[in-house]
């Protein structure tokens, strides 16, 4: 597979670690648990969204965008990540936060990742929970291009083709890893939200 075929930002720290979780294999009695550590992909607290912004920000500036606009749940990393490398990019950031808990918890609702999208620039606007994030992310643009600006709309999660490129690179990096520890995988095991990991594997 030839990435380099596809525009790409490179800010993540790559290759992540891949490291054996010794302890937890014997607390199971066996097999042998290794881990893929995207924790340390970095930007704003790392995360699995690192790898598909680099591609996502690359196809926005390719396509001159001044403004990003994203959505997620009230506390969304996704979020997070995407303020912080639109601020790296001197770019506006609109993200949209779809109320899907109904929690009034000030720590939930002020704290944590929605702190530092406003520390990182972003602009914040919620929705009530069951609302078409979609059709209201193109509102948004549609409101903006009429001020001027180009907006790049980003799915929730980074979930679509170009954000997968970020981890069909990674299906490339743990086999180089695997290759160089002589170590044979069996089981590949991996969290999903948005379904854009799961699209590579």
């Amino acid at each position: 597979m030839h990435l380099s075929r596809f525009p790409r930002l490179r800010f993540a720290h790559l290759p992540t670690p891949l490291e054996p979780l010794t302890r937890l294999s014997e607390a199971l009695g066996g097999p042998t648990i290794w881990i893929k550590r995207d924790d340390c992909t970095g930007l704003a607290g790392g995360g699995n969204k690192t790898r598909k912004l680099e591609f996502l920000m690359a196809d926005a500036k390719a396509k001159g965008a001044d403004t990003i606009i994203t959505q997620g749940a009230t506390q969304t990393n996704h979020g997070r990540q995407t303020a912080a490398i639109a601020a790296k990019c001197g770019m506006e950031c609109h993200i949209l936060l779809e109320d899907r808990t109904g929690s009034e918890d000030v720590d939930y609702v002020s704290n944590g990742n929605v702190m530092l999208d406003q520390l990182f620039g972003a602009s914040l606007s919620k929705y009530p929970g069951g609302t078409d994030m979609n059709a209201a992310m193109e509102e948004v643009a549609a409101t903006l291009r009429e001020e001027g600006k180009n907006p790049y709309i980003i799915p929730g999660g980074g979930s679509n083709p170009i954000g997968a490129l970020g981890y069909a690179n990674c299906a490339l990096e743990l086999l180089a890893q695997a290759n160089d520890m002589g170590l044979k995988i069996d089981h590949l095991v991996h969290a999903t939200g948005s379904a854009g990991t799961q699209q590579v594997w």
